[in-house]
Protein backbone atom coordinates (compact mmCIF):
# COMPACT_ATOMS: atom_id res chain seq x y z
CA UNK A 1 0.00 0.00 0.00
CA UNK A 2 1.57 3.62 -1.14
CA UNK A 3 0.43 7.20 -0.36
CA UNK A 4 -2.24 8.02 -2.74
CA UNK A 5 -3.68 4.65 -3.41
CA UNK A 6 -7.70 4.02 -2.53
CA UNK A 7 -7.63 2.27 0.93
CA UNK A 8 -9.06 -1.36 0.93
CA UNK A 9 -12.41 -1.42 1.92
CA UNK A 10 -13.36 -4.49 4.39
CA UNK A 11 -15.87 -5.45 6.59
CA UNK A 12 -14.90 -7.45 10.06
CA UNK A 13 -16.54 -7.70 13.34
CA UNK A 14 -15.57 -5.19 16.67
CA UNK A 15 -15.43 -5.90 20.15
CA UNK A 16 -19.59 -6.44 20.40
CA UNK A 17 -19.48 -8.79 17.08
CA UNK A 18 -20.95 -6.04 14.87
CA UNK A 19 -19.59 -5.93 11.20
CA UNK A 20 -17.93 -2.75 10.53
CA UNK A 21 -16.61 -1.74 7.06
CA UNK A 22 -13.63 1.22 6.25
CA UNK A 23 -16.48 2.58 3.62
CA UNK A 24 -18.73 3.58 6.57
CA UNK A 25 -16.60 6.04 7.85
CA UNK A 26 -16.21 8.12 4.49
CA UNK A 27 -16.04 12.18 5.30
CA UNK A 28 -14.24 11.23 8.34
CA UNK A 29 -10.11 11.05 8.13
CA UNK A 30 -9.07 6.97 9.71
CA UNK A 31 -5.98 6.22 11.94
CA UNK A 32 -6.16 1.78 10.80
CA UNK A 33 -3.11 0.68 13.06
CA UNK A 34 -2.48 -2.95 12.71
CA UNK A 35 -0.45 -4.77 15.30
CA UNK A 36 0.20 -8.29 16.08
CA UNK A 37 -1.50 -9.93 19.76
CA UNK A 38 -3.58 -8.43 22.39
CA UNK A 39 -2.52 -8.63 25.85
CA UNK A 40 1.21 -8.82 24.67
CA UNK A 41 3.38 -5.81 25.94
CA UNK A 42 4.11 -3.52 22.85
CA UNK A 43 0.39 -4.06 21.82
CA UNK A 44 -0.62 -2.69 24.99
CA UNK A 45 1.55 -0.03 25.18
CA UNK A 46 0.45 0.90 21.77
CA UNK A 47 -3.61 0.10 22.52
CA UNK A 48 -3.31 2.59 25.56
CA UNK A 49 -1.13 5.62 23.90
CA UNK A 50 -4.08 5.25 21.51
CA UNK A 51 -6.74 5.42 24.26
CA UNK A 52 -5.08 8.34 26.06
CA UNK A 53 -5.10 10.45 23.05
CA UNK A 54 -8.83 9.41 21.37
CA UNK A 55 -9.85 13.10 22.84
CA UNK A 56 -7.24 14.73 20.19
CA UNK A 57 -7.56 12.28 17.75
CA UNK A 58 -11.75 12.99 18.25
CA UNK A 59 -10.77 17.09 17.66
CA UNK A 60 -9.36 16.62 14.81
CA UNK A 61 -12.24 14.88 13.11
CA UNK A 62 -10.28 11.30 12.87
CA UNK A 63 -11.74 7.59 14.12
CA UNK A 64 -8.63 4.88 15.36
CA UNK A 65 -9.28 1.83 14.42
CA UNK A 66 -6.88 -1.13 15.45
CA UNK A 67 -7.33 -4.42 14.17
CA UNK A 68 -5.32 -8.05 14.41
CA UNK A 69 -5.90 -11.23 13.95
CA UNK A 70 -7.60 -11.95 17.68
CA UNK A 71 -10.98 -13.05 18.12
CA UNK A 72 -13.90 -11.24 18.94
CA UNK A 73 -13.95 -12.14 22.46
CA UNK A 74 -10.22 -11.40 23.05
CA UNK A 75 -11.05 -7.64 21.56
CA UNK A 76 -14.15 -7.76 24.20
CA UNK A 77 -11.80 -8.51 27.17
CA UNK A 78 -8.41 -6.53 25.86
CA UNK A 79 -10.80 -3.02 25.71
CA UNK A 80 -12.56 -3.75 28.66
CA UNK A 81 -9.48 -4.33 30.49
CA UNK A 82 -7.68 -1.40 29.39
CA UNK A 83 -10.68 0.95 29.47
CA UNK A 84 -9.59 1.17 24.95
CA UNK A 85 -12.50 3.90 23.56
CA UNK A 86 -11.44 2.95 20.30
CA UNK A 87 -12.58 0.60 17.52
CA UNK A 88 -10.74 -2.92 17.80
CA UNK A 89 -11.75 -5.19 14.47
CA UNK A 90 -11.25 -8.64 14.48
CA UNK A 91 -9.58 -10.36 11.26
CA UNK A 92 -8.84 -14.13 11.91
CA UNK A 93 -9.22 -14.58 8.05
CA UNK A 94 -6.61 -12.22 7.18
CA UNK A 95 -8.81 -10.11 5.04
CA UNK A 96 -7.75 -6.63 6.25
CA UNK A 97 -4.27 -8.00 7.15
CA UNK A 98 -3.25 -9.25 3.84
CA UNK A 99 -4.88 -6.44 1.62
CA UNK A 100 -3.24 -3.82 3.08
CA UNK A 101 -0.10 -6.09 3.41
CA UNK A 102 0.89 -6.34 6.85
CA UNK A 103 1.29 -10.21 7.07
CA UNK A 104 4.96 -10.78 6.33
CA UNK A 105 7.79 -12.95 7.51
CA UNK A 106 9.36 -12.11 10.62
CA UNK A 107 12.43 -13.53 12.43
CA UNK A 108 12.43 -13.71 15.98
CA UNK A 109 15.62 -15.02 17.90
CA UNK A 110 16.20 -16.56 14.24
CA UNK A 111 13.19 -18.51 14.13
CA UNK A 112 11.23 -17.47 10.61
CA UNK A 113 7.58 -17.00 10.83
CA UNK A 114 4.94 -15.50 8.94
CA UNK A 115 2.88 -12.75 11.36
CA UNK A 116 1.56 -8.77 11.37
CA UNK A 117 3.84 -6.17 11.16
CA UNK A 118 3.10 -3.50 13.58
CA UNK A 119 1.77 -0.68 10.45
CA UNK A 120 -0.16 2.59 10.96
CA UNK A 121 -2.23 4.28 8.15
CA UNK A 122 -3.46 7.50 7.57
CA UNK A 123 -6.71 7.54 6.10
CA UNK A 124 -8.48 10.82 4.72
CA UNK A 125 -11.95 11.62 3.96
CA UNK A 126 -12.16 10.41 0.61
CA UNK A 127 -10.62 7.02 1.61
CA UNK A 128 -7.42 7.67 0.03
CA UNK A 129 -3.75 6.43 1.91
CA UNK A 130 -2.08 9.75 3.05
CA UNK A 131 0.28 7.92 5.41
CA UNK A 132 2.49 4.81 5.91
CA UNK A 133 4.15 4.26 8.48
CA UNK A 134 5.84 0.45 8.68
CA UNK A 135 7.25 -1.06 11.18
CA UNK A 136 6.24 1.86 13.76
CA UNK A 137 7.13 1.60 17.80
CA UNK A 138 4.65 1.11 20.08
CA UNK A 139 5.44 3.62 22.39
CA UNK A 140 5.66 6.51 20.26
CA UNK A 141 3.10 5.69 17.49
CA UNK A 142 0.15 7.56 18.76
CA UNK A 143 2.39 10.84 19.19
CA UNK A 144 3.48 10.52 15.60
CA UNK A 145 0.25 10.18 14.68
CA UNK A 146 -0.77 12.60 16.00
CA UNK A 147 1.90 15.27 14.90
CA UNK A 148 1.10 14.01 11.14
CA UNK A 149 -2.79 14.91 11.18
CA UNK A 150 -1.76 18.11 13.26
CA UNK A 151 0.52 18.99 10.71
CA UNK A 152 -1.87 18.08 8.19
CA UNK A 153 -4.51 20.27 9.55
CA UNK A 154 -2.38 23.58 8.91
Amino acid sequence: MDIGMKAPDFELKNSEGESVSLESFRGKKVVLYFYPKDNTPGCTRQACAFGADYGEYKKLGAEVIGISRDSVNSHKNFASKHSLPFILLSDPELEAIKAYGVWQEKKLYGKVSMGVVRTTFIIDENGIIRAVMPKVKPDTNSEDVLKLLMMDKQ
